[in-house]
């Protein structure tokens, strides 16, 4: 099952993909929470359950138009650089012996169809497609083979960098240069974990104005989800709606000759297999 936020003339309201179409899950029960966080965080999330009330919802007539994050508010989103051999390969660095993690403010967090905005104090904003793992339960030094009753599920995502930030400002901006507003779209759905059978076999793919720009496969990954989840929860304790970017493959616009970079008007498109397609266009800053 897929669900989504979305937005209808009445407020906020969650939609489920059920068999072969689309349901609005609210409809069927007042009481369930009316944003896929909350749902998962008040223990609405189990599969079955979530099957059982589609069979009592409203069906919708198409895929709503008005598509919000499906993760609104994480309380941690935690990213992987150089966790695919390409891309560190492209980038002229060592393939990393520990997973690099990093760190973006929640509120770069931008919906499926949203304006990325190009801040007016970067001139390299660079795209990068990546898995997005979304924590389903609450754990500490959870075992590597324990990781996955952890997750929830998976989503599109879009690190997007701002590089004259990240690597050019004295000592390094990492948080900073990745954390500008909409710097982090999400979506365009979250699709349960058990709709994913191996999440370390996807193919994954950028695209800018149609152009394929990333091309890759997650069994590239240097560290595959299992492996993260069990290496960050040593350290702080991963809870219900916290995100994890699991990395980006090569083709980001940096490592090109030249170099390309983000412009209004672009358009940008993230597709992992079995998830789905995750579209932001670009805007320059009001």
């Amino acid at each position: 099952m897929r669900l989504l936020n979305y937005r209808t003339s009445h407020g906020p309201s969650v939609a489920g993909y059920f068999k072969s179409y689309w349901v609005d899950l609210c409809s069927a029960d007042p009481n369930l929470p009316s944003n896929v966080q909350d749902i998962l965080t008040e223990g609405y999330g189990d599969p079955k359950e979530l099957a059982a009330r589609a069979e009592g919802a409203a069906v919708l007539e198409q895929l709503p138009s008005r598509i919000l994050p499906p993760i609104p508010r994480p309380g941690k989103i935690l990213c992987v650089g150089l966790n695919y051999r390409e891309h560190a390969k492209e980038t002229g660095q060592k393939i990393p012996s520990e997973p690099l993690i990093f760190s973006k403010l929640g509120s770069a967090i931008l919906g499926h169809n949203a304006e990325i905005v190009l801040p007016d104090v970067s001139r390299q904003i660079d795209y990068e497609a990546e898995l997005v793992v979304v924590i389903g339960k609450r754990g500490r030094s959870i075992p590597a083979e324990q990781a996955w009753q952890h997750i929830a599920g998976y989503c599109c995502g879009n690190d997007v960098s701002a590089r004259d930030w990240q690597k050019g400002k004295p000592g390094g901006q990492w948080l900073l240069g990745k954390s500008f507003d909409t710097f982090a779209p999400l979506g365009p759905w979250l699709v349960l974990a058990e709709a994913v059978a191996a999440p370390d076999n996807l193919a994954i793919e950028c695209r800018v104005n149609g152009k394929t720009m990333q091309v890759s496969n997650t069994k590239d990954l240097i560290f595959p989800v299992d492996r993260l989840i069990a290496y960050i929860s040593q350290v702080c304790t991963l809870e219900v709606g916290d995100l994890l970017f699991t990395g980006t493959p090569p083709g980001v616009g940096a490592a090109r000759k030249p170099p390309l970079f983000l412009a209004p008007g672009d358009r940008v498109e993230v597709e992992i297999e079995q998830i789905g397609v995750l579209a932001n266009s670009v805007v320059a800053p009001e």
